[in-house]
């Protein structure tokens, strides 16, 4: 029985998107991302040019990285919809009067193409649910002897291994067009937002708090990945393990208040981002979630340290 037909990860009566099925960018040495994302925790496999990030034990392929010169740069964004949706999706895009495109000459040519304001290739395609059906599941606190402290010694601390893929944020020269644009097109739905600075979208059929995000710029461009951990202790223990490595530019440990999830966020060697997060609010499909607008002192963080001025620089449009 797939996902579609439990019930419980479909809304009635929505015309959207399920999941954010994948993410591809390019980078000017490929060398540098296996080895980002190899320490990182991922399953990295090799191909013709390229490498696809899995994570260890789901079939999935959230991500590929392409060699090409110049730098980093978003190719596109694809995105998964039930089959029953997928006619309804296209027609909804005929009637906003959104033109479809060529395929990205990246892609497998599958599935419906357009460009979102920024330009942004977006693809449509019918595929497995890869959103979570439910809240992300805890990793069980270890036993330990009465009289004795209950911290996993460092010694012993193993590899941390991402379980999925979150959420994808994005820059965006204008946040509230490109919130429009998603939610008409695609049907996902805002979350949270702090005026034109910031926006988190989550899907109608059963999401963590946003599968995608933006952050205003003066133009397009791919901040950050973020996956999906089983404890806090892993978000630590994976950036101490990424700052061993060599990766020192980041952000965290911390909390944030919109969305909930603890993070650690490390510098890839292009400039962006990927995150270690734990327990993301969730959001099912049967639930009216009322978006707030948070005032920008609330837009980022509970705790932790302050943001280093490299966090938000969109490294696709600096000199």
């Amino acid at each position: 029985m797939n996902a579609s037909d439990k019930g419980t990860s479909r809304r009635n009566g929505a015309t959207a998107v399920h999941s954010l099925n994948q993410f591809v960018f390019t980078v000017p040495k490929l060398d540098d991302a296996k080895r980002f994302y190899t320490e990182f925790g991922l399953d990295v496999r090799p191909g013709n040019g390229r490498i696809d990030l899995y994570s260890f034990g789901h079939p999935h392929c959230w991500g590929s990285i392409v060699e090409a010169p110049g730098r980093k740069k978003l190719q596109y964004l694809s995105f998964g919809a039930y089959e029953q949706d997928y006619d309804t999706l296209l027609r909804q895009l005929d009637r906003l009067r959104i033109e479809r495109v060529a395929p990205h000459p990246l892609s497998d040519r599958g599935g419906a193409w357009v460009r979102d304001p920024d330009g942004n290739f977006v693809q449509i395609v019918v595929a497995p649910k890869v959103s979570p059906d439910g809240p992300p599941s805890r990793a069980p606190l270890a036993p330990h002897p009465e009289g004795r402290g209950a911290a996993p010694p460092r010694s012993a601390a193993s590899r941390v291994h991402p379980r999925r893929l979150s959420h994808v944020l994005l820059f965006s020269s204008n946040v509230p067009r490109s919130v429009k644009f998603y939610s008409d097109a695609l049907g996902l739905r805002l979350s949270d937002q702090s005026g034109e600075l910031i926006a988190f979208m989550h899907g109608a059929h059963a999401s963590d708090h946003h599968m995608l995000a933006f952050a205003k710029s003066d133009g397009p461009g791919y901040h950050h990945s973020s996956w999906d951990v089983a404890s806090i202790d892993e978000v630590g223990i994976g950036m101490d393990h990424m700052i061993a490595s060599g990766y020192v530019r980041g952000w965290g440990v911390g909390r944030h208040v919109i969305g909930s999830n603890y993070f650690a966020y490390v510098q890839d060697p292009w400039g962006s981002f990927a995150e270690y997060s734990y327990d993301i609010d969730f959001i099912p499909a049967d639930v009216d979630w009322k978006p707030g607008d948070y005032p920008p002192e609330d837009s980022f963080y509970v705790w932790g340290p302050p943001p280093p001025d490299y966090f938000i620089v969109n490294q696709e449009i600096s000199a």
